[in-house]
C-alpha cells in the first residue's frame, strides 16, 4: 500500500472498522507508529444455519456500476463462506473539467472461508485474490468519455492473500496464532506500440506471522505476551524501475497488561522490534544496501470513570518506525503522483513521544467525546522538492527529515432530543509543525485541513410491517482553508476552504414478517461544488490549459443506489 494507492481488500467482506489512534506498535511493530485501521470481517454464522445475499449498485458520477454475490454456513461448527465482487466505472466529472480522462478502472475480487469453531477454540483458513485495473490521470487538459475500457497508462493489480488464523483456549487464558502468505503484483502499461508489455513490474512476497498468550490470572488483571513480524522479497520483473529489488525481515516481541479496580484501569506495556533491510544493486541505477534497525517502544495509560456517565482517560506513548524502501532507495518516477521520487540511504528510524488525552459523556439526551494529543517526532521523514531539478519533464522530490512537533485533537456531540432523531457534529484539527525551520519550511507537508461535519439524521419507521429501519439523512461536511503547507522550493500551496452538502435515505422492505430487500439512497456533494482537497495529489498534476486553472478537482454531484436481497436458507 502506498501514499496514493487504494487499500487492496474487497470492501463488500469488510463488517465493520475499528481505529486504534496513537501508537500502536505495541501490539503491531514498527509500522504501527501513528495508529491502526483494522478492517473485520463478519462472524461465523450460529451453528446449522446457511445465509448470503446478493449486493447491486450504481452511481451517476462516473457510471459506477457493481455486484457482488455471498453465502455462508455453519454444519454443526464447520464453517464455511464463499463471495465474489465486481465493480467498474468510467471517467469521473466535475464543473471545471468535464469528465477527468483516464480516471476510469475495474476492480474484481473473490475470497473464501473454510475453518471450524469447537469449544477449544477455532481455526480458519481464509483466501483471497483481488484484482484492480486504475487508468492513471496525466493530461490534465485531455478530456475523458464514458468508456468503460483502460487508457494509457494503466495498471493491473493482482494481490493473492492466504491467511491460517487459529485460536485455542489454555486455562484461563488463550492462544492466538496468525500465519499469512501474500503476493502483490503491480504492473504498469504505457507504450502505445506495446501496450501489453509492462514497462514497471513489481512482484512482492510477504509472510507474516503472530503468535501470542493472553490470561486473566486474577479477577481485573489481564496479560498478553507474544512475538509477530514478517518476511518480505521484492523483485523487479520489468524494465523500468522506482526502488531496487530487496528482501526484509523483522522480529518483535512485546507483553502488554492491564488492571481494574474499581473506577480505574491502568494500562501499558513494552516493545523490542529488530528489521534488517537489504536492496540488490542494479547497474548504475541503485547501490546494494544493508541496514539493521532496532527500536523499544513502551506505552502507559489510564481510564478514569467519574460517574456512570463520564470518563477521563490519559495515556504517553513512546512510537518507532523504521524508513521504507520508497524513502530510503527510491530513484525513478512515481506514475500518479507527478513526482520523480529520489531516496536517501542514510535516513534513521522515526522516534516519537505522544501524549493522548480524552473525556467523554453520554446520557439520555446527548453523547459528547473530547480527545487531544500531543506528539513529537525525531527525524520525521517527509518528501521535498528540490528546486529547478526536472527529469523527463518531471519535478524531482527527494525524501528527508527534521523534528516535528504535532498538536491537534477532535471533539464530536451527537445531541437527540427524542429517541427517533440525532444531529451529530464532529471537528478535527491538526497542526503539524518542523521544529526550528524558516517560515517556508515551519510546516509538514500533506497535513489535513481542519474539518467539520454535521449529520442529521431521523428514523422514519421503526418495526413496521411493510417497511422497517426507515430513515432520511442530511449532512455537510465543511474543510476550512489549509494555510499551513510546506511552502519551500514551491512543495506545496494553500488550498480554500470547501463545504460538501449530502443526503440520503433507506430502508428495510419486509413480506410476511421477513426482510426481502434492503434500498438505499445516497447524493453527494449535491450543490456540485468543484474542490480540491489538501492531501490530493491531483492539485499538483500541472496547468489546465483549457480551463487555466491548476490541478485536476474532486468529483462532482453523484447520486446513488444500492440494493441487498438476503438470502436465508
Amino acid at each position: 500500500m502506498g501514499d496514493e494507492h487504494g487499500i487492496e481488500i474487497d470492501p463488500q467482506t469488510v463488517n465493520n472498522i475499528e481505529i486504534l489512534k496513537g501508537p500502536a506498535s505495541l501490539m503491531y511493530g514498527s509500522d504501527a507508529m501513528a495508529g491502526v485501521v483494522i478492517f473485520h470481517d463478519a462472524p461465523t454464522l450460529a451453528k446449522n444455519t446457511v445465509a448470503g445475499d446478493v449486493s447491486s449498485e450504481y452511481q451517476t458520477n462516473n457510471g459506477l456500476f457493481d455486484y457482488s454475490l455471498h453465502m455462508a454456513g455453519n454444519n454443526n461448527g464447520y464453517v464455511w463462506g464463499v463471495r465474489y465482487s465486481d465493480k467498474m466505472a468510467h471517467a469521473y466529472k466535475n464543473k471545471y473539467d468535464g469528465y477527468v480522462d483516464n480516471s476510469q478502472f475495474r476492480e474484481r475480487a473473490m475470497s473464501g472461508l473454510l475453518g471450524v469453531n469447537k469449544s477449544w477454540g477455532y481455526s480458519h483458513l481464509k483466501l483471497s485474490y483481488y484484482h484492480l485495473t486504475p487508468s492513471m490521470i496525466e493530461d490534465p487538459g485531455a478530456v475523458g468519455n464514458k468508456d468503460y475500457s483502460h487508457g494509457l497508462p494503466y495498471q493491473q493489480i493482482h494481490h493473492y492473500k492466504a491467511v491460517l488464523d487459529n485460536s485455542f483456549y489454555v486455562g484461563n487464558g488463550n492462544i492466538k496464532a496468525l500465519f499469512a502468505y501474500q503476493q502483490n503484483r503491480r504492473q504498469e502499461f504505457e507504450d502505445e506500440e506495446n501496450p501489453n508489455k509492462p514497462g514497471l513490474d513489481f512482484m512482492l512476497h510477504t509472510i507474516n506471522y503472530d503468535v501470542h498468550y493472553a490470561i486473566q490470572p486474577a479477577e481485573g488483571l489481564s496479560f498478553a505476551t507474544g512475538v509477530n513480524g514478517m518476511y518480505q522479497r521484492s523483485l523487479n520483473k520489468g524494465d523500468e524501475f522506482l526502488i531496487p529489488s530487496y528482501a526484509l525481515f523483522d522480529f518483535g516481541a512485546f507483553a502488554t497488561s492491564s488492571y481494574k479496580t474499581g473506577d480505574l484501569n491502568i494500562s501499558g506495556g513494552l516493545r523490542f522490534d529488530t528489521r534488517h533491510v537489504r536492496s540488490f544493486a542494479l547497474e548504475d541505477r541503485f547501490g546494494s544496501i544493508s541496514r539493521t534497525f532496532n527500536g523499544v517502544t513502551g506505552s502507559l495509560g489510564a481510564t478514569y470513570a467519574i460517574n456512570e456517565k463520564m470518563n477521563v482517560r490519559l495515556n504517553l506513548a513512546r512510537g518507532f518506525r523504521v524508513p521504507n524502501l520508497s524513502e530510503l532507495a527510491s530513484n525513478g518516477e512515481h506514475e500518479g503522483t507527478f513526482r520523480y521520487e529520489v531516496g536517501n540511504t542514510e535516513l534513521k528510524p522515526e522516534y516519537s513521544w505522544q501524549l493522548d488525552a480524552g473525556w467523554d459523556y453520554t446520557s439520555t439526551y446527548v453523547s459528547a467525546q473530547l480527545s487531544l494529543f500531543a506528539n513529537y517526532i525525531d527525524n520525521y521523514i517527509f518528501a521535498h522538492k528540490i528546486a529547478g531539478k526536472v527529469v523527463d519533464n518531471v519535478p524531482v522530490y527527494q525524501f528527508v527529515q527534521g523534528n516535528a512537533r504535532l498538536l491537534g485533537g477532535e471533539a464530536s456531540v451527537d445531541i437527540h432530543p427524542i429517541e427517533r432523531l440525532h444531529f451529530q457534529n464532529a471537528f478535527s484539527y491538526v497542526d503539524a509543525v518542523q521544529l526550528n525551520q524558516t517560515a517556508e519550511a515551519k510546516y509538514l507537508p500533506m497535513t489535513p485541513a481542519p474539518r467539520w461535519t454535521s449529520e442529521l439524521k431521523y428514523d422514519i419507521i421503526r418495526d413496521g410491517e411493510t417497511f422497517n429501519n426507515t430513515y432520511v439523512k442530511i449532512g455537510m461536511e465543511c474543510d476550512l482553508r489549509q494555510n499551513h503547507f510546506y511552502a519551500l522550493d514551491n512543495t506545496e500551496t494553500a488550498t480554500p476552504s470547501y463545504t460538501l452538502l449530502n443526503a440520503s435515505m433507506g430502508t428495510d422492505i419486509k413480506c410476511r414478517g421477513k426482510k426481502i430487500l434492503s434500498v438505499y439512497l445516497t447524493g453527494d456533494n449535491l450543490t456540485n461544488r468543484a474542490y480540491q482537497n489538501n492531501l490530493s495529489r491531483l492539485k499538483y498534476a500541472g496547468l489546465n490549459p483549457v480551463t487555466g486553472r491548476e490541478g485536476v478537482f474532486n468529483m462532482g454531484r453523484n447520486f446513488g443506489i444500492k440494493v441487498v436481497a438476503p438470502i436465508n436458507l
